[in-house]
C-alpha cells in the first residue's frame, strides 16, 4: 500500500510539476525527498512522511484520495504550509510540535545552496527576466515576509543570494542538516567573490 502510495504521488509531482523551469521543478522536488531521507537517517528520525508537492490544493486532494490517515495528512498538510522562507520571516513554523518538519525544510533549504542552488537561482531569475547584477541595486538586508512577497520591486538574481541564500546555513534545524550547509554555503561565497571579481573587471 505504502509502495503504490508514493509511486502515484511521484507521478503526480511529475503531471503538476511538468512546464516548470528547472529551479522548481520535479527535479527539484525529488532531490528535495532524497536529502530529506538522508538527513533523517543521519538524525536517527526514519519516521519522516514524504512530501513531494508544492501545490497545497493538489495535495489535499491527492491524500483524500489514497484515504491516508487524518494524522498523516494533517502532518503533511502542516509541513508544506510552513515550509517557505517567507513564513520563516513571518515567525510561523511547526517544527516544534512535528519534528519531521525540520528534515524536510532542511532538505529544501539545501537544494538551494551550493552548486545546485546557485544553478537554480540563476535559473529563476532569468525565468522572470530579472537583472542579473547591478551595483546601484542594493540588496534589501533586513526583510518582512511581506517585502520578501512584492513582485513590483526591481530586484537583481545576485542579489538574491544576500537577501536568501547566505542566510539559509544559519536556518537550518537539524544537525544533519546544518554540518551539509556549511560546505554549500562556502562554495557560494567563493562563487560570489569570482563574480564580484570578474564583474569588476580583476579576474
Amino acid at each position: 500500500m505504502e509502495v503504490l502510495v508514493v509511486t502515484r504521488a511521484e507521478e503526480l509531482v511529475r503531471r503538476a510539476m511538468k512546464g516548470n523551469d528547472a529551479s522548481h521543478d520535479a527535479a527539484h522536488a525529488f532531490r528535495v525527498r532524497d536529502l530529506a531521507l538522508s538527513l533523517a537517517h543521519e538524525e536517527g528520525d526514519y519516521k519522516y512522511v514524504k512530501e513531494l508537492s508544492e501545490e497545497v490544493v493538489i495535495v489535499e486532494r491527492f491524500l483524500e484520495e489514497e484515504g491516508l490517515d487524518e494524522s498523516i495528512k494533517e502532518k503533511i498538510l502542516k509541513i508544506i504550509k510552513g515550509m517557505g522562507f517567507k513564513d520563516e520571516l513571518a515567525q510561523i513554523a511547526c517544527h516544534d510540535s512535528c519534528p519531521e518538519f525540520g528534515v524536510v525544510q532542511d532538505a529544501d533549504r539545501l537544494d538551494a545552496i551550493g552548486a545546485i542552488g546557485i544553478a537554480r537561482c540563476f535559473t529563476f531569475g532569468g525565468n522572470r527576466m530579472q537583472v542579473l547584477h547591478d551595483p546601484a541595486i542594493q540588496p534589501r538586508l533586513t526583510l518582512s515576509k511581506e517585502d520578501y512577497m512584492k513582485k513590483d520591486e526591481k530586484q537583481t538574481t545576485v542579489n538574491h543570494f544576500h537577501e536568501k541564500l547566505l542566510k539559509l546555513k544559519d536556518l537550518m534545524k537539524t544537525m544533519a542538516g546544518q554540518r551539509r550547509a556549511e560546505k554549500r554555503h562556502k562554495f557560494m561565497q567563493d562563487f560570489l567573490a569570482e563574480f564580484y571579481e570578474e564583474w569588476d573587471g580583476r579576474a
